[in-house]
């Protein structure tokens, strides 16, 4: 009996001891990783990238009837038809803007300036009229477009998750005059983010598209050829006054890193 009952001792301290091992590893084990949270992207944020894009404009002229001041008493009454030679021009700067997103909606503003690459110079062909004395005439080349531009406007648009389209307007301008410009584009996110200046920001590509027109104003865009007069002096002759409106549409691409997008 008292064999029996040391074997039970036994056998229960052994299955304690067993117990309290298992237990203990059990404590040692690592805790469960913690969740992985996702961040909700958002397009509110200050953002400033580049852009680079092609320009077309209008290379129909209205024919210009000489007269007035600049203009030779020989060669009153005749008429100039400018030949545009350059349709598309090369144009690229960079822009700065905010955007607020309100739910799906994305309210926001942009200013951009950007340089024109182009040959931006007509020919002149002249047509002589009932006025003109004879002599000679070298029709030159004017130039009829600045060399840059830019803009301030308003944009809003839907955001579908890291994808927006948007609607943009507002108020164009080169050195000396002013006009306006409206358009749209579409800009997506990319599935990636970095850190800058302690924040986390994110890179946006687009594509947009602008119709912009500019007011010219009274401008007299320099000389346009050399007449020769019978018996007299090369004298250079210069565009007439005009006020007419510079229209061209762009389409571009665009670069933006935004700031403080989560």
């Amino acid at each position: 009996m008292k064999n029996c009952i040391l074997g039970l001792l036994a056998a229960t301290a052994l299955s304690t001891a067993a117990v309290s091992s298992v237990s203990a590893a059990d404590l040692r084990q690592a805790p469960p990783p913690a969740p992985v949270v996702v961040p909700i992207f958002t397009w509110t944020g200050f953002y400033i990238g580049g852009n680079l894009g092609w320009g077309w404009r209008n290379s129909n002229n209205d024919p210009v009837f000489l007269g007035g001041p600049g203009i030779p008493a020989g060669l009153v009454g005749g008429t100039l038809i400018f030949d545009n030679n350059n349709d598309g021009v090369f144009n690229g700067g960079g822009q700065i803007g905010y955007n607020y997103q309100i739910g799906s909606w994305v309210i926001g503003a942009e200013a951009d300036i950007q340089g024109i690459d182009n040959n931006n110079n007509n020919n002149a062909i002249f047509i002589p009229g009932p006025g003109f004395a004879g002599g000679t005439f070298v029709p030159g080349q004017f130039e009829d477009s600045a060399d840059w531009w830019g803009s301030v406007r308003v944009r809003a648009g839907v955001a579908f998750d890291r994808v927006l389209v948007y609607a943009t307007g507002g108020l164009a301008y080169t050195d000396n005059d002013t006009g306006w410009t409206v358009g749209g584009g579409v800009e997506w996110a990319l599935p990636t983010n970095f850190n800058l200046f302690g924040g986390t920001s994110a890179v946006t590509l687009g594509l947009e598209g602008l119709w912009v027109s500019i007011d010219q104003g009274n401008n007299n865009n320099g000389s346009i050829g050399t007449f020769t007069p019978v018996g007299g002096a090369p004298v250079n002759v210069f565009l007439p006054q005009t006020n007419n409106d510079q229209e061209f549409f762009v389409a571009r691409a665009k670069l933006n890193f935004k700031f403080g997008t989560y």
